[in-house]
């Protein structure tokens, strides 16, 4: 087991990533930004590194602040959480030719899934059931383009191969918009991504958004820990998941688990992943795999018992996984809100200082947040100051508690969207489970103020 480890991020996930390190007797290495001087998990280090001003660019993104930060405290691994350069295959790289050990994928198992067209090759390669659409990059000719649409059946989606959180997409349901939609879309790529490559997809008209989360070691052992249901979602980003997913058979679920530690197996994955799929009428279609922790991964380890970040650090330090397929068992019934600073209708952001941070309790309640009362939110990142997860025996229990949960959580001095979670938490269609990924944009529409 590593002695030191530097965690390169901040807010909620560097605090759980502080929290497994303690467990495991692991020294952690917090760095922060000049507007995170104050965070708790800041305060609570053993050590601590200023890495720049608030920018991103200039510190959470600055790959040569972090890789000296590790140097000077004599750090053997960086975990670099979700977001920022958990994905960036340059910095994995960097981190590993640097001699210290990136808690996470290779920066080549990082790299073929990044790319879209890539990791649709490499599903379709391993029987991972993918969304029919072009089989790779579109070509330029108009023609050829007509072609595949015609063939895949309209309406269709235009994919940025690089793209990712929503970004780098438009759905077209005419031939006559077709290449024009095509071209922007390759514009808007080659601005956001540095990759100008776009793809097509069917365009599903009702799919529901189902994850399956896996492990994998260094060994060729890999597993799955069920699925999460994340399709309640505004622009393609997530508010609120739970697991199991509600009404979707148990059998279909395995086999769908099954085919994507096959997946892993074949590549050669290594640590926490999460494969994407819509699920539309029975069927599963792969549409990316995220090659790091999620955001909703405490719903699977409140369903499974099994400490996802602890498991990613043991994997990275060469250890193998601590149990088996057989050895993984369901249990209950667990639901996330993620608590953001912003208004919970308009979803405008809202930094501040909070005057008081009450946080729920009770059985079957985790809160994962590093706010505190006095504490000033930043505007210069995402707006999420933390999550709210709930177990239950079954989804009425959980559903019960995630509303007294919420009930009891105070939040003042800023603006957050837990009156959204209230409302939606006595909503009949979401109550009865299985919403599709529009279902919340349809919904704050008819609920405007």
């Amino acid at each position: 087991m590593f002695k030191k480890i530097l965690i390169a991020n901040r807010g909620e996930i560097a605090l759980r990533i502080q929290r497994a390190c303690r467990e495991l007797g692991v020294k952690a290495v917090m760095v922060y930004s000049e507007a995170d001087r104050d965070a708790k998990y800041v305060r609570l280090a053993e050590e601590a590194v200023c890495i720049g001003p608030a920018a991103s660019n200039l510190s959470y993104l600055n790959m040569p602040a972090i890789i000296s930060a590790a140097e000077v405290t004599d750090a053997e691994a960086i975990h670099p959480g979700y977001g920022f350069l958990s994905e960036n295959a340059d910095f994995a790289e960097r981190v590993e030719k640097s001699g210290f050990q990136f808690i996470g994928p290779t920066p080549e198992s990082i790299r073929l899934m990044g790319d879209k067209v890539s990791a649709k090759q490499a599903m379709i390669r391993a029987g991972v059931p993918c969304v029919p659409g072009s089989e790779g990059e579109l070509p330029d000719d108009p023609v050829q383009i007509r072609r595949i649409a015609k063939t895949v059946g309209y309406p269709v989606i235009i994919k940025a191969a690089g793209g990712g959180g929503g970004r780098g997409m438009r759905v077209v349901h005419t031939e006559a918009a077709l290449i024009n939609a095509v071209a922007m879309t390759k514009a808007e790529a080659g601005a956001a991504f540095g990759n100008p490559a776009v793809y097509m997809e069917k365009f599903l008209q009702n799919p529901r958004h189902i994850e399956i989360q896996v492990l994998a070691d260094t060994f060729k052992n890999a597993v799955y820990l069920g699925e999460r249901d994340c399709s309640m979602q505004r622009r393609h980003q997530k508010i609120l998941e739970e697991a199991p997913a509600p009404g979707i058979n148990r059998k279909l679920i395995e086999r769908i688990g099954e085919r994507c530690v096959t997946a892993c197996k074949k590549m050669g994955y290594r640590g926490a992943g999460t494969f994407e799929f819509l699920y539309e009428a029975g069927e599963f279609y792969f549409i990316e795999m995220n090659t790091r922790v999620q955001v909703e991964h405490p719903v699977t380890e409140m369903i499974t018992g099994i400490d996802i970040v602890k498991t990613q650090i043991m994997v990275a330090a060469g250890e193998k996984l601590p149990f088996t397929q057989r050895q993984i068992t369901i249990k209950g019934h667990a639901i996330e809100c993620r608590i953001n600073a912003e208004d919970p209708y308009k979803f405008t952001p809202s930094p501040g200082r909070i005057t008081t941070w009450h946080a729920p309790g009770g059985p079957g309640v985790r809160v994962d947040s590093h706010i505190y009362t006095n504490y000033f939110v930043p505007p210069n990142y995402d707006s999420m100051i933390g999550k709210l997860i709930v177990h239950g025996d079954t989804r009425e229990q959980a559903l019960a508690r995630m509303r007294t949960a919420l009930l009891e959580t105070a939040v003042e001095g800023i603006n957050t969207n837990i009156p959204l979670h209230r409302e939606l938490m006595v909503d009949a269609k979401f109550m009865a489970g299985g919403t599709n990924i529009h279902y919340l944009e349809h919904w704050l529409e008819q609920h405007k103020r």
